[in-house]
């Protein structure tokens, strides 16, 4: 999330208006940043470890979101890239998706048939191409990943 300069860029500030619900995989960094997100649409969200204190005890370092009949776990810290799809699948049972944080760098990938998905970060790209989010539709118990990237 923002902080120094940096801003959310104005087309992810319009998805997140229209969104149903947001779903953070950790970092909001401060309370603020979380009652910003509130503002727009409902927020369901995990501690990451950029978080201050008080974010850590309020949130949770992982949970399950249903969506439509759609179960969705959350996560910031995946662990080591080496079988980090498999490991996270085995981690949410009965999860047809699972987002992770804290690499920045998207993921839009497939374990048997869930979904192990990562947005990348708005406004820290780091080792990523460009800064992302990512838009999920959830219709009729099936989600459709759509990474969107902005320009600098």
């Amino acid at each position: 999330m923002p902080r120094g300069t940096r801003r959310l860029p104005a087309e992810c500030l319009r998805r997140l208006e229209e969104a149903d619900v947001i779903l953070h995989a950790g970092d909001f960094v401060t309370a603020a940043v979380l009652e910003e997100l509130q503002a727009l649409a409902p927020v369901e969200g995990v501690a990451g470890n950029m978080d201050e204190p008080g974010l850590r005890e309020l949130l949770p370092e992982r949970r399950v979101v249903e969506v439509d009949e759609v179960r969705i776990g959350l996560v910031h810290v995946p662990g080591p890239a080496a079988g980090r799809g498999e490991r996270l699948v085995s981690a949410f049972p009965g999860c047809d998706a699972v987002a992770y944080g804290h690499t920045h760098r998207p993921e839009v990938s497939r374990v048997d048939d869930v979904w192990v998905l990562n947005p990348g970060s708005p406004t820290e790209r780091r080792a990523a191409p460009a800064d992302s989010m990512l838009v999920l539709e959830v219709d009729s118990g099936h989600i459709r990943p759509d990474l969107v990237t902005f320009s600098p």
